[in-house]
């Protein structure tokens, strides 16, 4: 038999997915490569021969998306797979014309061939952008479980940036199960929130391997809560499928991938961020929603902010720090941080660019849309470090910290800060305790 061989094109999460459930065990096809995009420091690694199987004992070698071109003609690729998230329908066509221009076949895998079924019932939570309100929902759907009595076990979308043999499975139950994993910023960003909860939350890069050990968890399995990272659609298939907009980027519903298929698996859509917002862009998007998904429930929603001490922000001179992801390549101009320094009457917000250290200014050279924000970008040691210098050098009164995390946990910020955290909050009917209600109905969980 000729096996295919096939280049796999991602950003360390579908990618590995994709491979693990279409490709590891396949004789008629060859992974001959991953190429890696988004996630520093990822190019120039093996996906490991512990992850690979049997017919990968040397593992798979990952180059930079950059090589693409030269890597389907060098190892005569034929078949190349994008795998990976949250990117303009212009990028993924794109990519397309590269691959068609270099021989080969462009191929984007779906839901049916890479889901895996639970033996337990699956709430998926996805989004039709980075930084829509994932988390929140997730946290609040897990509240209405555990009020009912249900023990809740989360899994959370890949984000394996270290050694990939030694993430296969990761269980996180206490902080200090965060040290001993070694979790970048954005990993903390979200597993904390479910730890400090008292739930138990699962990630890794075998998601199969993830799946049998989360439905046998040591505290219990009633639910599985597939928490999504960026726009993907679930690794698991659901039972209940909740996807989150966000009229804050009013039509990217419609224009990204993969959130417009999120849009369409839908069983509800949460149209967040309504109490900031204007009137229009909710239309807009409701109008996308009855365009592509009319039979869905849809739910509307805010996310009000909380502050710890609103002294720090009124009349001051504020340096603004939010989500990374979220404002990179998840594209937002504004955030809970930006929000609590309008609210809280801060009198000027500070441009960190002139301060920006070490690695920041490549993140600010690849995304300069970000602005007048500093992304809490902490993918390994080093970024952490220019993170934590950054905040330093910056001429500023005070810090806002609009991250799920407190870095003052893990960096030393020389400056007075404050915290500001937000939570879903449902406006009228329909709503998630409903929708939840009728969930629990459905699979007879009931149990108070």
């Amino acid at each position: 038999m000729v096996k295919k061989k096939v280049i796999i094109i991602g950003a360390a999460g579908r990618d590995f997915h994709n491979f693990n459930t279409r490709y590891r065990d396949d004789e008629s096809s060859n992974v001959v490569a991953f190429t890696a995009a988004q996630i520093p420091d990822i190019d120039g690694r093996k996906y490991p021969k512990e992850l690979a199987g049997k017919l990968y004992p040397k593992g798979i070698p990952i180059f930079p998306e950059e090589e693409l071109p030269e890597l389907i003609k060098k190892l005569r690729a034929e078949v190349c797979v994008f795998s990976y998230s949250d990117v303009t329908y212009q990028k993924v066509m794109s990519v397309s014309a590269i691959v068609n221009a270099a021989g080969a076949d462009f191929l984007l895998l779906g839901p049916e061939g890479t889901m895996l079924r639970s033996s337990k019932p699956v709430i998926a939570v996805g989004a039709v952008r980075t930084g829509c309100g994932k988390s929140q929902t997730s946290r609040r759907i897990i509240e209405l479980l555990m009020k009912r009595g249900l023990r809740v076990v989360a899994v959370r979308h890949p984000m394996p940036y270290g050694k990939l043999a030694a993430q296969k499975v990761q269980r996180f139950a206490t902080i200090g199960d965060l040290a001993k994993n070694n979790c970048t910023v954005e990993e903390m960003e979200e597993y904390e929130p479910h730890i400090v909860r008292g739930n138990v939350i699962y990630a890794g890069v075998d998601y199969e391997a993830i799946l049998r050990q989360a439905e046998k968890d040591p505290k219990g399995c009633d639910v599985i809560l597939w928490d999504g990272g960026n726009n993907d659609f679930p690794f698991y298939k659901p039972d209940l499928m909740i996807t989150i907009t966000d009229p804050h980027r009013a039509g990217h519903e419609l224009r990204y991938y993969p959130g417009e298929v999120t849009l369409r698996l839908a069983d509800v859509v949460v149209i967040n961020k309504i109490d900031t917002s204007t009137p229009e862009s909710v239309q807009v998007v409701r109008e996308s929603i009855e365009k592509v998904n009319p039979k869905a429930t849809v739910i509307d929603g805010a996310s009000p902010i909380k502050v710890d001490d609103p002294a720090v922000i009124r009349g001051k001179r504020v340096l603004v720090i939010e989500d990374g992801p979220t404002l990179t390549h998840g594209e937002m101009k504004i955030g809970a941080g930006i929000v609590a320094a309008k609210k809280f009457g801060a009198s000027e917000i500070i441009d960190p660019r002139p301060f920006i250290v070490g690695r920041l200014k490549e993140t600010f050279k690849l995304y300069p849309g970000i602005g007048t924000l500093l992304p809490a970008m902490g993918y390994g040691e080093q970024q952490l470090k220019d993170l934590e210098k950054t905040i330093n050098n910056t001429d500023c009164d005070s810090v806002i910290i609009a991250t799920p995390i407190d870095l003052n946990r893990i960096t030393k910020i020389r400056k007075p800060n404050t915290r500001v955290y937000y939570d879903l909050q449902e406006i009228g009917d329909p709503n998630l305790t409903q929708v939840i209600d009728e969930f629990i109905r459905k699979h007879k969980l009931n149990k108070k």
